[in-house]
């Protein structure tokens, strides 16, 4: 395992954090064979990302010198985390590092239920958070994409 660094992503990481986020959610069509190049709204956006990196809870993440990948999170209170995007640059893909961003996460806010959603199509995906104790709790059919939702309950 590699050993990353969580910060604050700030306004000067915007250029790099979206240039990380779109080779991520590209990969995507290269590993599912019918999946076309695409992500989440606003993934493509700097200006998006800018606005999030501003109102939202964003981490960039730091291997050697420089930025890998960043996690999204939305509060919603009453100790309930959601998970908005994670994303690791492919070229960084198995060394650990999303895994050391759930333990992170899970542990610098102290919520007793954390949830997000991945593609359908996304076995990879579905077989990364099940691993850290993420539990299937339905699946929501859109007209673009199909999305498994997934829980985590935390007992303290």
């Amino acid at each position: 395992m590699v050993d990353v660094v969580f910060q604050p992503a700030e306004v000067a990481d915007a250029d790099a954090l979206l240039d990380v986020q779109i080779r991520s959610f590209h990969d995507d069509a290269r590993l599912y064979p019918g999946v076309e190049k695409g992500g989440p709204p606003g993934y493509d956006s700097l200006e998006q990302t800018i606005k999030d990196i501003g109102s939202q809870i964003f981490y960039a993440f730091i291997y050697d010198g420089q930025i890998v990948g960043g996690i999204v999170l939305f509060d919603h209170g009453e100790g309930h985390m959601h998970v908005d995007r994670l994303f690791v640059d492919p070229d960084y893909h198995n060394m650990g590092i999303g895994t050391q961003a759930i333990h992170f996460i899970e542990a610098t806010y102290p919520a007793n239920i954390w949830t997000l959603d991945t593609p359908l199509y996304a076995i990879r995906n579905q077989h990364f958070y099940e691993k850290l104790g993420y539990v299937n709790v339905g699946i929501t059919y859109g007209d673009d994409i199909d999305l498994i939702q997934y829980k985590k309950v935390i007992t303290k």
